[in-house]
Parts: C-alpha cells; sequence; structure tokens
C-alpha cells in the first residue's frame, strides 16, 4: 500500500440502522482485504482497478462498484489523480430483509454478481440512496426503503452455487471465526485440517484467497469494528480483537478501510 498524501476519506451516519456511509477522495492503494458488510457505490471522478472474487476489473466516472460480505479483494487507482466515489455499506441482516421481500417468499440468498456496472439510471438511483440515507427529514424513512429495495432488485441475483470448500478448510475458517482474538499457530491449524503446514497454508489460500494469518487479521480487524461501534475504547477493543497493542490494530484498520479507528469512532458519536 502507498499513499500520495491526497487521500481523504469521512463516514457519515446513517438514518438506517445497519448502514454506514462513506465518501472517499483517494489515491490509496489498498492490499486485499474483505468486509463482513454489503458494498455498493459509484465512482463520481477518476478510475480504479482491482482484483475482485469475481475476477480483475477495472471502474470509471458513473460506475457503480460492488463488493459482497467475505470476499477478497484489493483496489488501486488508474493513474495519478486518485478517484473519488461514495459508498454503502450494508449489514447482512438489512440485506437479508430486503432480500426476502424481493423474493417474495421464495428460498435463496441474494448476492451482488457483478463488481462493476456501466448503467447510468442504477448510478442515478445509488446517488439518490446516498443521500437519503444520510439525510435526517420527515418521510425520509419511506424515501429509503423505496430506493433500496429499487436498487437491490436490479443490482442484485441470487447466488450461485459455489464450490465446496474442503472440509479440512471448512474447520480452519470456523475455528478462526468462533474465536479470532485467540492465538493459534500453523501448526495447530494444520493438525485441525489434517494437512502439513506448508499443504495447510497453500490449500487456505486456494479456497479463501488469503492466506490464515491474513484472514484471522481481516476477522480481527471486523471484530475490532464492531466493538467500536459499541463505544468500546480503542485501546480496549484493540486487546479484545486479539491486536498486540492499539497501535497495531491501527495500521491494519487504516489499511483495511482507509480511516483511522479513531475517525471511525468519532463518525458515530
Amino acid at each position: 500500500m502507498r499513499t500520495k498524501g491526497q487521500n481523504g476519506f469521512r463516514m457519515f451516519r446513517c438514518g438506517m440502522t445497519g448502514v454506514q456511509a462513506v465518501v472517499a477522495r483517494s489515491d490509496h492503494h489498498f492490499a486485499r482485504h474483505t468486509h463482513d458488510q454489503f458494498g455498493i457505490g459509484v465512482i463520481e471522478s477518476g478510475a480504479q482497478k482491482s482484483a475482485s472474487g469475481r475476477g480483475p476489473v477495472e471502474a470509471g466516472p458513473g460506475d457503480l462498484i460492488t463488493v459482497n460480505p467475505g470476499e477478497v479483494h484489493d483496489g488501486a487507482p488508474i493513474g495519478d489523480e486518485g478517484r473519488f466515489w461514495q459508498m454503502l455499506y450494508f449489514d447482512p441482516d438489512v440485506i437479508a430483509r430486503a432480500a426476502a421481500d424481493i423474493l417474495q417468499g421464495r428460498p435463496g440468498d441474494f448476492e451482488f454478481t457483478d463488481p462493476v456496472l456501466r448503467q447510468a439510471p442504477l448510478a442515478g438511483t445509488m446517488r439518490r440512496l446516498f443521500q437519503v440515507m444520510t439525510m435526517n427529514a420527515a418521510g425520509a424513512g419511506l424515501r429509503r426503503q423505496e430506493l433500496l429495495l429499487t436498487l437491490l432488485a436490479e443490482v442484485m441475483r441470487e447466488a450461485p452455487t459455489l464450490k465446496p470448500v474442503p472440509a479440512g478448510i471448512r474447520a480452519v475458517r470456523q475455528r478462526i471465526d468462533d474465536d479470532p482474538a485467540n492465538e493459534v499457530t500453523l501448526a495447530d491449524l494444520a493438525d485441525l485440517a489434517n494437512l502439513n503446514q506448508f499443504q495447510l497454508l497453500r490449500a487456505f489460500d486456494k479456497a479463501m484467497g488469503l492466506t490464515p494469518h491474513a484472514y484471522l487479521l481481516q476477522r480481527r480487524i471486523q471484530l475490532a469494528r464492531k466493538l467500536i461501534a459499541t463505544g468500546t475504547r480503542l485501546a480496549e477493543a484493540a486487546l479484545a480483537s486479539g491486536f498486540s497493542d492499539q497501535s497495531h490494530m491501527t495500521r491494519i484498520f487504516t489499511r483495511s478501510f482507509g480511516l483511522s479507528p479513531g475517525a471511525y469512532a468519532r463518525a458515530l458519536r
């Protein structure tokens, strides 16, 4: 990751529970990371390239960009001017409730199937949704729901059946997910998967898109984000989520989300 000094990330309070809004103007190079939320946004100027979980893509002005929970992706600007975008991040239960309405009782899960969409009307809907999500006005709640359902019905599809993750890798992933703050060794995880350490390293990276250590750090930073959102002090959140200290948490948090834990906490007040 590198920066040239023109990075500005600003988070806005949203009128709907489980939704976060971010505006960024940045030449920030994001390393591979994940979110535990759904994300959808619009590139307003500049352009970026990314290796998403759905293949390498490029996005420019007016394009919608999306990310699914747990999807490994990165991001880098195209050119020297960086890019300017606005994003909405949704907790999975917000999307699940909307999907239940859209599916009209049929079973199934939704996901964003296209990492980039080049449709001006959808970009317009997204901009209106962002505006109404971040405003505090009478009647805004009804408009938020209308626009959210309208947008999701256009950009989300029923999740395809994925190639199953090997049982040993699932067990390792579950071990980390159950208690990301817990210290664990590669030998411990390899024993759990019934593999040697090198076999586990390669198999986990192939299945998950991250090494076990990188995956552990992502789960820890997601736990830290949730703790900070509930008002936990930064130093306490760092220790409770398994980081050696607050500065370690801050480095990983900023690398993943573009803003510091302190800025994130202040935006939620």
